[in-house]
């Protein structure tokens, strides 16, 4: 992973117990419990850079008539016509 490097943050002292605590609970160290976090986020952040919204469209000439002009009442009327909504 490389070497390592002293650096200071300032975090609430509130987060700053709880994250002691739980250092102790798990029986390791601050700087352990503060490594993985920084590195679950990180990875979490470069997951949601990859996401790709897929392609959606489909072939068709527009709104029909009926739907044409209408406002977002009539949109969402006809959108759930027959199903219930």
């Amino acid at each position: 992973m490389g070497g390592h490097m002293k650096t200071t943050i300032e975090i609430s002292d509130a987060l700053l117990e709880e994250a002691k605590r739980t250092a102790n609970r798990e029986r390791t160290t601050l700087r352990r419990l503060v490594e993985q976090g920084l590195r679950q986020v990180l990875v979490q952040r470069r997951r949601r850079e990859h996401f790709r919204l897929r392609k959606a469209t489909f072939k068709g000439k527009g709104l029909s008539a009926e739907a044409s002009g209408g406002d977002w009442n009539r949109l969402r009327e006809l959108a759930y016509e027959g199903r219930g909504g």
